[in-house]
């Protein structure tokens, strides 16, 4: 869009062109509107021809404001149609949103409000929940997990790096859940057809250029573990790492000291789940610590498994 400026013709005051903030061709106006002015008025009798040219200059001027106006308010109408159609999925997207929102506070909120307002004074949830950003996994909506029950992160392929990989945003939510808010579990939820895993198994080991990679390489055990299952198609190995990066991630929970000492003392339980979404399955498991090799890198030994369907 042409920015603002004044026009002027030799001789007159400076005066403001009625397209000088816009182009013509969103008008709707032929370049050449002003020597093209008489045709617009349609209508050239004996009595115009007798007019003085002072009367019919500003006569003229008139009719032209007129068509301008209309001619403008008519392309402004159909601009701001166009802009409407373009934006009307998000307009009804944010619609029904507030409808949520409105039927969350009526059915939910109003309906305890005690129990939210024990909610804004401070918070003690009993799990710390890791799972994956993808959005068709959500813990609150297939769990039923409601406010205050699960303090939550979600990365891509719901990894836990260990402590020799440094600080993540992971490990520092895992820092405020274990040494703050005291959770009494941790729960790490992986699922089917898991892009991060799908680009874990596809990647060179040698790579680790993108943002995604970088991070996906923290299962790279898992990646190795299962490519010993060399008579499975790609797809079943994918399944399978899903499976094998939460034991791992489970693993790596473990070394981390103020973790491990509270897994050793029994008052830390360690979780893991995988949801199918294919066939709405869940599957959930207990790290059983004694039983397990906590060095870095050993197999897990899990008990407590049950099959939900």
């Amino acid at each position: 869009m042409a920015s603002l400026r004044p026009s002027s013709v030799k001789g007159d005051p400076i005066q403001f062109s009625p397209f000088s903030a816009i182009t013509n061709s969103f008008t709707g106006f032929h370049r050449n509107w002003l020597s093209l002015r008489t045709e617009k008025l349609g209508r050239v009798d004996n009595t115009w021809l007798r007019l003085s040219p002072s009367l019919k200059e500003k006569s003229v001027l008139r009719l032209d404001a007129s068509i301008i106006s209309a001619g403008l308010a008519q392309e402004l109408k159909r601009f701001k149609i166009q802009n409407m159609s373009e934006t009307d999925g998000r307009v009804d997207f944010f619609d029904e949103m507030k409808q949520r929102f409105l039927s969350f506070k009526k059915q939910k909120y109003l309906g305890e409000v005690e129990h939210f307002k024990t909610l804004a004074e401070a918070q003690s949830p009993k799990f710390m929940v890791i799972a994956c950003v993808d959005s068709r996994v959500c813990p609150s909506n297939i769990l039923g997990f409601q406010p205050g029950e699960a303090f939550m992160v979600r990365n891509v392929a719901n990894l836990v790096p260990p402590l020799e990989n440094g600080r993540t945003e992971t490990n520092a939510a895992l820092e405020f859940a274990v040494k703050t808010l005291q959770v009494q579990n941790i729960f790490i939820i992986g699922h089917s057809c898991c892009a991060g895993i799908q680009a874990l198994m596809t990647m060179q080991d040698d790579e680790n250029s993108s943002f995604i990679e970088k991070w996906v390489a923290n299962a790279k055990v898992a990646k190795l573990r299962t490519k010993e299952a060399i008579h499975l198609s790609f797809d079943q190995q994918c399944k399978h790492c899903e499976k094998e990066s939460i034991n791992c991630s489970l693993l790596n929970l473990l070394t981390y000291p103020w973790i491990e000492e509270r897994v050793r003392k029994g008052t830390l339980s360690l979780q893991g789940g995988y949801y199918d979404f294919l066939r709405c399955t869940f599957e959930i498991w207990t790290l059983d610590f004694k039983e397990s090799n906590v060095s870095h890198g050993s197999k897990i030994s899990v008990k407590d498994q049950a099959f939900w369907c």
